[in-house]
């Protein structure tokens, strides 16, 4: 499977009903945001200036955007991602890898010449340089005094950062939101994962105004639904929960962590929402799983990976007797 959450696929493979799944393929936070039921007004009329405006207020406190900074909501980070690309058609591309697919393809389908890197570039000759920080699926960190570096050094030339922060809720001393503004950097924020509300279909872009102002204009009016403004107004002005529930997760991740580890499995990679490990019949591990209705990451590109999102609290049983079970079949 190419994304995570594909359960409908899962079910054709393995012959499970969709209800019976326990889904660790995503990064998503299990506790999702217990958000107020957003009020018919939101889903009878079509989303207001006003209400769009406190969207984007409520998303510069929550991301410490700077003064300077312009932003732009739209309905997921996907259609940011594609529509990034289109911000310097044909150019030279350096992506950060391995990490989320969809950026090569966004800047391939916009005729760039894509290369992926290993490490971050301290100098390139590369017109543009696409980061996930944390990263996807290895949980590797860039320090922004580091991409601040190089987004000076791409700027000087007219080119571009675009870092992708889909994960960074957890850690927000890695965010570069605070220094967005000055040409050359594009941040990407995604609502859902750290909110637990993927259906909701809410992101942002954090940049220089030319660049929002042409996303803005691409995305269109409307491009986000009223519901989903309501919710994200509640949930991004809501601190002490984004307070409380990075302190969770980080327990949530420990916990997995241990399970992990007791069962024989090498933690390479932590991003907070997921773990990626290391073992050498991780496809066997896979299917056993699967087999068991738990649904979990491996990656074409590396056989021995496997990436186990967080499960809720109440489902860490589960996983334990599956994944001691699916070891000593494999062994």
């Amino acid at each position: 499977m190419r994304h995570g959450g594909n359960l409908n696929e899962a079910q054709k493979q393995f012959g499970r009903p969709t209800a019976d799944w326990l889904d660790l393929s995503t990064g998503i936070n299990p506790i999702p945001y217990p958000f107020s039921s957003p009020d018919s007004f939101s889903w009878s009329r079509l989303p207001q200036a006003d209400r769009e405006g406190a969207l984007i207020e409520a998303a510069r406190r929550a991301y410490r955007v700077a003064p300077a900074a312009q932003i732009v909501s739209a309905p997921g980070t996907q259609i940011l991602i594609q529509l990034a690309a289109r911000l310097r058609p044909s150019a030279r591309v350096e992506i950060v890898s391995p990490t989320y697919s969809e950026h090569r393809t966004a800047w391939e389908l916009e005729g760039g010449e894509v290369w992926n890197v290993p490490d971050l570039p301290e100098r390139t000759n590369a017109d543009v340089v696409v980061v996930a920080n944390p990263n996807n699926p290895d949980g590797r960190r860039w320090p922004p005094l580091r991409l601040n570096a190089l987004r000076e050094h791409l700027a000087a030339r007219g080119g571009l950062l675009v870092v992708d922060e889909a994960f960074a809720d957890i850690d927000p001393s890695l965010s570069m939101a605070p220094h967005t503004g000055p040409p050359g950097l594009l941040v990407l924020r995604s609502f859902g994962k750290f909110y637990g509300l993927a259906g909701v279909r809410l992101g942002f872009a954090i940049g220089a105004d030319e660049d929002i102002s042409r996303l803005a204009a691409w995305l269109g009016p409307w491009a986000v639904s009223g519901p989903a403004i309501e919710i994200g107004i509640e949930a991004l002005s809501d601190g002490p929960w984004a307070d409380a529930t990075r302190a969770r997760l980080t327990a949530l991740s420990g916990q997995l962590d241990r399970i992990l580890r007791a069962n024989g499995l090498s933690v390479i990679g932590n991003a907070g929402l997921f773990i990626l490990t290391e073992y050498p019949r991780a496809r066997a591990i896979y299917e056993e799983l699967a087999r068991a209705g738990i649904l979990v990451r491996v990656f074409d590109y590396a056989p021995a990976w496997l990436r186990f999102g967080l499960p809720e609290p109440s489902q860490f049983e589960r996983l334990e007797a599956a994944l001691a079970e699916a070891v000593r079949r494999v062994a």
